[in-house]
């Protein structure tokens, strides 16, 4: 009888062991939501990828599209808990509604205004796009797109706005413009150097000159309303590292100090 009850409490010891094990569960992983602008997709999905392996408890997942589309979703309450903005006005309008942790906000990066062709284009400067065999232009949307923006503005500049309009397709983001010239729907398209350096379907005409334009700034902030602030504020901190600083300057991007 008593080699029955010893074996029984080993058996209940054993049994409240693997249930104790069995019990613990993973803790869950901290998802962050960055929104940022279409122009750093291909940086964003690189500083994902060093930043999980470093960070095994937190989720990077990206919204990118284009600034002002990110900036009127943030607005109406879609989830975010960074913005990385590739125009400043789209974040004072978020820090004019107080949806920004003021504190946080830094311009992270630094970027160049090109026209752009495809390969075989004969095109050599901007005013070239006035001549009848240019037909189409694209740039992005002005009133949402920052690059689109620019672009308005560096043509108005030039004096050639109001003779190249009749011609231009407006795209939802940059990046849409850097496809309609690689596929050959528009003769010449005008997007960030770091956008033209993805591609080697096109050529770099021309830089927009100094001055035509405001200076292309990507300011970031943490958003307000986030639940993963501390969260945030570090991936934010990671993206000024010089981890970060290899990747950004890997795409061409300038980075601000």
């Amino acid at each position: 009888m008593k080699k029955i009850l010893i074996f029984l409490a080993l058996m209940l010891f054993v049994v409240a062991a693997v249930t104790g094990c069995g019990g613990e569960k993973e803790q869950p992983k901290t998802e962050l939501n960055v929104s940022a602008a279409a122009s750093l997709t291909d940086a964003a999905g690189e500083l994902k990828t060093i930043y999980e392996k470093q960070h095994s408890d937190v989720t990077i997942t990206y919204n990118l599209a284009a600034s002002g589309t990110l900036q009127k979703q943030i607005e109406e309450g879609a989830p975010a808990d960074l913005f990385i903005s590739a125009g400043k006005s789209q974040m004072d309008a978020l820090a004019q509604k107080g949806l920004i942790v003021d504190a946080s906000r830094k311009d992270l990066l630094g970027n160049e205004l090109v026209l752009i062709a495809g390969k075989d284009s004969k095109l050599t400067e901007f005013n070239g796009m006035t001549d009848a065999s240019v037909e189409k232009i694209s740039i992005g949307t002005p009133e949402t797109v920052p690059a689109g923006k620019y672009a308005k503005d560096t043509l108005t500049a030039l004096k050639l706005w109001e003779q190249l309009e009749p011609k231009m397709v407006l795209a939802k983001d940059v990046r849409q413009v850097l496809t309609y010239v690689e596929t050959g729907n528009v003769d010449a398209g005008l997007v960030y150097r770091t956008d033209a350096a993805t591609s080697n379907n096109v050529k770099i005409v021309a830089a927009a000159p100094a001055g035509s334009s405001a200076p292309v700034v990507y300011p970031m902030a943490v958003i307000k309303s986030t639940k993963h602030q501390k969260e945030a504020e570090a991936f934010a901190a990671f993206l000024t590292s010089d981890d970060a600083v290899k990747v950004f300057e890997k795409y061409g991007f300038k980075v601000l100090k």
